[in-house]
């Protein structure tokens, strides 16, 4: 293996290419978590998983709580299938308390205000309710609990973290929070270490050939016990040295050999680039600038024989849908036609028809 094959087997272990599940649920499965804090741009996450799904498809999924949307790891928030909830939020909880701990400070919010929060939130959703941020800001105020400095965003992450709330179903184009206990019923439990190793393996699996170093940076758990994590899992995998790095996989994985060019679209935030410490495999240094901004916004991206190559948007304007596309490069017109096919699968998930322009080609 060397550094040109490691985006093709990203792809392949990713599903972009060859996907093998058939499922929304199955898909998120697979990949552990799944970044998600633009909630559009994670359902075409799992869409360009899975051949031939559509933006309902994935949304259904969600709605009927197969797929929880919570705050989970670094911590921002993430998809992952509702089986996995109570396991996984058990084993970051305590990076994510540490990392809130200053902001929590700056703002005053102590344990005992939390505990109220907690409190009022639950209640107001008890009897199957599912409630916008809106909603239980109104509930929040009405009980004299102060909401501004954006400290609504902190009650309902604590109340995510601690096993109260999870994601609802979408009410007039709105997310929702909704009981947990009334969601997802309770799951077995793991040691601490235990959880480690099931999360460490399903990234490895999911998401390699990837480094420690990239697990440590993608679930955010210590050092110790990350490395422990991937010590008990490594008679599973099989790794190669790649420019002085180690890089894991799996055991029945073989490299592919490029048939065809290929071109895929990728959401903001997608797991392909952001779920590695060291990108440069697929991402050239000298273009991290344009697809990640200097303040952490990764941008959606046009992918074109594993290289992140380009960025796209899509922008309505009455009752057109156009998808702009702008290319670092100059491409030839077989990239420009494989392009027009990748708007056309978009164009099909979203059920419309998009119309493609080129930026400074």
């Amino acid at each position: 293996m060397n550094i040109v094959d490691i985006p093709n087997l990203r792809l392949y272990n990713q599903q972009i290419i060859g996907s093998k599940f058939k499922t929304p649920k199955e898909i998120v499965g697979w990949m552990g978590a799944m970044q998600a804090q633009d909630f559009g741009m994670s359902k075409w996450a799992v869409g360009v998983r899975l051949p031939g799904a559509t933006d309902q498809t994935i949304a259904s999924a969600i709605d009927n709580g197969e797929i929880i949307r919570t705050h989970l790891m670094r911590p921002t928030w993430h998809l992952i299938v509702a089986d996995d909830i109570y396991w996984m939020l058990e084993l970051t909880v305590p990076q994510i308390k540490a990392i809130m701990k200053f902001r929590d400070k700056v703002l005053e919010l102590d344990p005992a205000i939390y505990e109220k929060t907690n409190f009022i939130i639950v209640n107001a959703l008890q009897g199957s309710k599912h409630l916008s941020r809106e909603e239980l800001t109104v509930e929040l105020e009405m009980a004299n609990i102060p909401t501004d400095y954006n400290k609504v965003s902190h009650f309902l992450m604590r109340a995510e973290i601690e096993l109260f709330v999870c994601s609802g179903k979408t009410i007039n184009n709105k997310s929702t929070f909704a009981l947990l206990s009334e969601r997802v019923p309770q799951m077995k439990k793991f040691s601490r270490e235990e959880s480690a190793s099931r999360l460490a393996l399903s990234y490895f699996l999911s998401h390699g050939p990837a480094t420690l170093q990239d697990f440590i940076w993608w679930s955010g758990l210590p050092i110790s016990l990350s490395r422990q994590a991937l010590e008990s899992i490594k008679s599973k995998l099989v790794s190669a040295t790649v420019e002085n790095q180690t890089f894991w996989f799996s055991d029945s994985l073989s490299i592919p050999e490029p048939d065809r060019n290929t071109v895929f679209l990728l959401p903001a935030y997608d797991e392909f680039t952001i779920s590695y410490r060291d990108r440069t495999a697929s991402l050239p240094f000298e273009m991290h600038r344009k697809a990640i901004s200097s303040n952490g916004i990764f941008r959606p991206i046009v992918v074109i024989n594993g290289e992140v190559a380009g960025l796209w948007r899509k922008t309505t304007q009455k009752d057109k849908t156009r998808l702009e596309v702008n290319l670092f490069l100059p491409a030839t017109n077989t990239i420009k036609d494989l392009i027009e096919e990748a708007v056309v699968r978009y164009g099909n998930y979203l059920n419309k028809k998009i119309e493609l322009v080129f930026v400074n080609q």
